[in-house]
């Protein structure tokens, strides 16, 4: 069992939005709260420390975690470069990733990641059809390999995840948990199914 000292959360909110016209997705409004504030719920309270990814208005991110940290390179290289960002800065031995436009991640993630890891190094959601690569819990150490594949024009999380020991976590009971938001027509359609 890894225990929540262990922890570091990770929220990635650095990317462009190019699908909502450029907005600074983590910042957009969703059901009266910025999404980051839904994307962050599962890591309250189970980590030692909740990081933000983002390259922009990091002032405004500052209310919602621990500390805001930027890609280590420039660039909007991707969410790669913000999962390698996050291990760079993360102090504990795990790290868990999240992105900001999923608000409905259940509760019990954290848990489930760590339950479901078994000896692998990295543990991906998956919801019974596909994985989540961006909801994981990654070993921190694996950061000088990230840096490696990154340095080589890796940009495919899942061909990363797939040169170490990984483990899918069974999540299909909440299939729905695992929309994310890349539109004003997703915004409106996710915040009408909320219970």
């Amino acid at each position: 069992m890894i225990h929540r000292d262990a922890l570091t959360g990770l929220v990635l909110a650095g990317g462009q939005g190019r699908r909502m016209g450029g907005r600074d997705k983590g910042l957009a409004p969703f059901a009266g709260r910025p999404l980051v504030c839904h994307a962050r719920a599962p890591l309250v309270g189970r980590v030692a420390e909740l990081l933000i990814n983002a390259n922009r208005h990091a002032d405004a991110y500052t209310e919602w975690g621990d500390r805001v940290i930027g890609d280590v390179e420039a660039g909007y290289q991707g969410p790669l470069m913000g999962i390698y960002s996050g291990l760079r800065a993360a102090t504990t031995d795990w790290v868990v990733v999240v992105p900001c436009d999923s608000p409905s991640l259940p509760n019990d993630l954290v848990a489930r990641l760590v339950g479901g890891r078994g000896k692998a190094d990295i543990a991906v959601a998956h919801d019974g059809e596909r994985l989540h690569p961006v909801v994981a819990l990654i070993r921190r150490s694996l950061a000088d390999d990230l840096a490696q594949a990154l340095a080589a024009g890796e940009r495919k999380i899942d061909r990363w995840y797939a040169r170490h020991a990984w483990q899918p976590v069974d999540m299909s009971d909440c299939v729905e948990a695992f929309a994310n938001l890349n539109t004003e027509a997703d915004r409106r359609r996710l915040e009408e199914a909320r219970p």
